[in-house]
């Protein structure tokens, strides 16, 4: 047995019942094999031993009651991976899939992702098991400040930075922070995603999504090609999935589906801007679910049930870029296998690791430009660490400076992926290994030069 076969082993015994977190962890630790040779100071320092290993992992109760006077409670979890290159920096999930395996799964591929944004950012995640959906605004806003009594004495702008996720927009970003200002008594940019009027960053909300397609375009350059005239299969309907398409179809693609719990929709003729804002309105005011996309424009098809991946191949539906953007392991091996039979070409994950491990082989068997979601969806913590620091600086910095550092970032993080896996023997179109060995690397030489912590 190796040794990053042994420290998986390690790890599983340590962290039953946690497949998500398993399954992360195997997909980096085997592509870090090559740098236990060319790095033997990492092993004697036991750095990837102690790189699976949180520095903490809290979990607390959230009692709070609902509109009819019921006290409910929920479970919250705090998991602070680590900070060798800066503060905890990784969001908040609202859902009832959540538990301590997801979201040290998320934490763990925080730590690279933020790495590879050459930003001062460490690796963490958190969230509740409380789903928000259903629920009026006082009463999310009474959970929000039951979950912030407790989460409150664990973060700060210089401890831990949380942000938003699945479940946690701006309105609970809004109640968070405004409970964590009150019993602080202080204003600093302890959380990210705020709104404009209190320290936010503009091009927050769509940060993920613009990443997501800047990550792609340059995959797509390096075949001197781009978006012009390509068909766009994007999942989900939450603000990634929704700027993700803005993105493309500025860059000249035609996007052509959306998905959400209930089904998805598909629409060949394209969507435009107008059919957008419209899905933009629906679900981020009306919070209305995608079906009602036909009821508006019923040139559209919708087949409930059914996510982005299962239509296109039941359907035959010809693709040329895939941006999953819902959530985990939401593309599958036989998706996957459809989706290349279908002529795609590209895929920039939006999503955080929504390609299943045996979806991820068929690509790279096929030679598929493949974005893993700690390189391709870095945008959106780019712009929370770019948030932070106008923070710090008491600053605003306009649209247009945050959007090309934003698209600067994203360049950057597809050549470190590119070099990393040039320089240790993987093909250059591996992004996987390249990002996984280039946010590695940043963190274990930090980690060696503090010593054993």
């Amino acid at each position: 047995m190796s040794y990053i076969e042994e420290i998986i082993a390690r790890t599983e015994e340590k962290n039953p019942a946690q497949p998500e977190f398993i399954q992360a962890v195997e997909e980096v630790l085997h592509s870090l094999e090559p740098t236990v040779e060319k790095h033997p100071e990492f092993v004697a320092a036991a750095i990837y031993d102690r790189l699976v290993e949180p520095d903490r992992q809290i979990i607390f109760r959230v009692p709070w009651v609902d509109d009819a006077g019921q006290v409910r409670v929920n479970r919250g979890f705090r998991v602070q991976f680590n900070n060798a290159i800066g503060p905890y920096k990784g969001g908040l999930r609202f859902h009832p899939s959540v538990n301590l395996g997801i979201i040290k799964f998320l934490g763990f591929e925080q730590i690279f992702k933020n790495s590879l944004t050459t930003l001062p950012m460490g690796g963490g995640k958190g969230g509740s098991d409380f789903d928000p959906k259903g629920k009026s605004n006082d009463e999310v806003m009474r959970f929000c400040q039951s979950f912030t009594r407790e989460l409150f004495r664990h973060i700060g702008p210089d401890t831990d930075v949380p942000a938003g996720d699945i479940g946690v927009g701006g309105r609970e970003i809004g109640y968070i922070y405004g409970y964590y200002k009150r019993i602080r008594n202080e204003h600093t940019g302890v959380l990210t995603g705020k709104g404009l009027e209190y320290g936010g960053s503009l091009i927050r909300p769509e940060a993920t999504g613009y990443g997501a397609v800047y990550f792609a375009a340059e995959m797509l350059a390096t075949n001197d090609d781009t978006f012009e005239n390509k068909v766009v299969a994007i999942s989900g309907a939450g603000n990634v999935a929704q700027y993700a398409a803005e993105k493309a179809m500025e860059l000249g693609g035609k996007v052509i589906s959306f998905c959400d719990s209930s089904g998805t929709i598909i629409d060949l003729e394209g969507i435009d801007r107008k059919k957008l804002e419209y899905v933009m309105d629906l679900k981020n005011n009306r919070r209305g679910r995608i079906g009602e996309y036909v009821e508006q424009y019923p040139m559209a098809e919708y087949y409930e049930g059914k996510n982005v991946w299962d239509v296109i191949g039941e359907e035959s539906i010809r693709i040329d870029i895939a941006i999953p953007s819902a959530t985990e392991n939401e593309i599958d091996q036989k998706q996957a296998e459809a989706l290349v039979k279908n002529g795609m070409i590209c895929i920039s994950e939006g999503a955080n690791m929504p390609s299943a491990p045996k979806a991820v082989d068929v690509f790279l068997d096929h030679k598929i430009m493949f974005g893993p979601g700690k390189a391709a969806n870095a945008g959106g913590v780019s712009v929370s660490g770019l948030e932070m620091t106008q923070n710090s600086m008491k600053l605003l910095w306009e649209k247009d400076e945050v959007d090309n550092r934003l698209r600067i970032i994203m360049k950057n993080i597809h050549e470190s992926c590119r070099d990393a896996a040039d320089a240790y023997g993987f093909e250059r179109c591996n992004y996987i290994c390249g990002a996984n060995i280039a946010g590695f690397l940043k963190v274990a030489k930090a980690m060696l030069a503090y010593g054993v912590i």
